[in-house]
């Protein structure tokens, strides 16, 4: 299974950028799919995740400004990112898991830049 994201940028505080992430591969069902995010001085850590019922969950720092959703057909995620800060500054990773497999995967990350 490969995830590839796309949609990262450089934009200006209080601005939008909507990543991708598509999940390719044999036999993959999403159950569900999570974006992290990582900077050089801190720890990946989760935004949000959905599962394929739609069920969603958010870090308390992008609630209310991120919204995640899925195309479970197409196996794809989406972070509508808006308001943004400079702190959401980070390399944005795609984690996904599948029905019937133990196990998870990542993908390679899109760099999100936000600045005045």
């Amino acid at each position: 299974v490969q995830l590839q994201a796309s949609g990262g940028g450089s934009v200006q505080i209080g601005g939008s950028l909507r990543l991708s992430c598509t999940a390719s591969g044999s036999g993959f069902r999403m159950k569900f799919m999570s974006w992290y995010r990582q900077t050089p001085l801190k720890e990946r850590e989760f935004v949000s995740t959905i599962t394929a019922s739609g069920r969603t969950h958010y870090a308390d720092d992008v609630k209310g400004r991120f919204t995640i959703s899925a195309d479970v057909a197409e196996n794809t995620v989406y972070l509508q990112m808006n308001s943004l800060k400079p702190e959401d500054t980070a390399v944005y990773y795609c984690n996904a898991e599948s029905l019937g497999r133990s196990t998870s995967w990542w993908g390679r990350g899109t760099l999100v830049t936000v600045s005045s």
